[in-house]
């Protein structure tokens, strides 16, 4: 893989170099790359994107979109950034932390965000920007974050108390914080790719997983799992990126106008994420096929009390004063 990852890049190496001699002459390709469906979300906010960038750049700059891991799967996606053979993705956050930004593996973190306002108030100010500032030594330049939405649990028993994923195959992304969630519950973290997630629930591979309504109704995830419960225990974003020396490469007022249709996109992707989780349970509750059960509020106090003592267990890994600094954003800190 990496051999064609290096020929990629060469081909590729051509635009880098070249891209401010020939943008008079004809458009800057920029391939974006990511793993969603062409229906979800992502895939609709990078379709905006497009539109934008190429509408801010007069048609100096075309978009070439690969949706639903045409090009690369999740765990190939990076690399493949790194090397050149693609310029944009907007992976998961979680995928930082393997790759050595362990920083990143805060938003994993159980429990961390109570809602989407403490979210923003993250990823809208400074300690998301500086996470993001982070990636550089790693040959990315990190531009915005996209929600996806907050996860519940599936599998095909009921899952009303952290007693009742004791003992069951997990499937999750790779994730030291998300592994050691699942270990304070009892369960046995399965890390496979977001790709092979449908065939493992459905050969029974893994009992169950984690995910956002909208992926799992997007992956047909409901279709393999009769039990879901409502925990919104995490948090599941994105980071959109891109090769540091590529874009740093690009003609200055490019540059500017790729950021500008960035910025603009971001709220119409939240807002797309939102809407979509929204449907996501809709559609899954009336095809009969998954029960959803919200939890009782004494049995949210027990989700949570089983999962955010990882908090202090992982803390040596994400930072400690990371994880304070956002107890303090969100206003967390008072409850304490």
């Amino acid at each position: 893989m990496r051999a064609f990852l290096l020929a990629a890049a060469m081909l590729a190496c051509g635009v880098w170099q070249g891209a401010s001699a020939r943008a008079a002459e004809q458009p800057i390709v920029i391939k974006f790359s990511h793993v969603a469906a062409p229906q979800a979300h992502k895939s609709v906010a990078a379709e905006h994107f497009k539109k934008l960038a190429e509408a801010y750049t007069n048609g100096r700059v075309r978009i070439e979109l690969y949706p639903n891991s045409q090009l690369y799967k999740d765990r190939e996606e990076l690399e493949a950034l790194q090397l050149g053979a693609v310029h944009m993705l907007a992976p998961s956050v979680s995928k930082f932390g393997p790759m050595g930004v362990r920083a990143f593996e805060v938003f994993d973190l159980p429990y961390i965000f109570q809602d989407y306002e403490a979210l923003a108030a993250v990823t809208e100010g400074e300690i998301g920007r500086e996470l993001l500032d982070k990636l550089e030594d790693k040959g990315l330049i990190g531009l915005a974050y996209w929600n996806n939405g907050f996860k519940i649990l599936s599998a095909n028993a009921p899952l009303h108390t952290p007693d009742d994923v004791l003992g069951y195959k997990m499937r999750i992304q790779s994730s030291k914080v998300i592994e050691a969630q699942m270990w304070a519950l009892g369960a046995l973290p399965q890390s496979m790719a977001f790709s092979e997630a449908y065939h493992a629930l459905s050969t029974g591979v893994v009992d169950g997983t984690e995910n956002t309504p909208a992926n799992m109704f997007n992956q047909k995830m409901f279709e393999v799992q009769r039990h879901a419960t409502l925990t919104d225990h995490g948090y599941l974003g994105y980071a959109v990126i891109s090769n540091v020396q590529f874009w740093k490469g690009l003609p200055a007022d490019i540059r500017e106008a790729l950021e500008r249709a960035i910025s603009d996109t971001t709220p119409v992707a939240n807002a797309l994420a939102r809407k979509e989780n929204d449907e996501a349970m809709e559609t899954m509750e009336n095809s009969g096929r998954v029960t959803f059960y919200t939890p009782t509020a004494e049995e949210r106090a027990a989700w949570i009390s089983a999962l955010t003592p990882v908090h202090e267990e992982m803390a040596h890994r994400v930072g400690r004063d990371l994880i304070e600094r956002i107890y303090t954003a969100t206003g967390r800190a008072a409850q304490h």
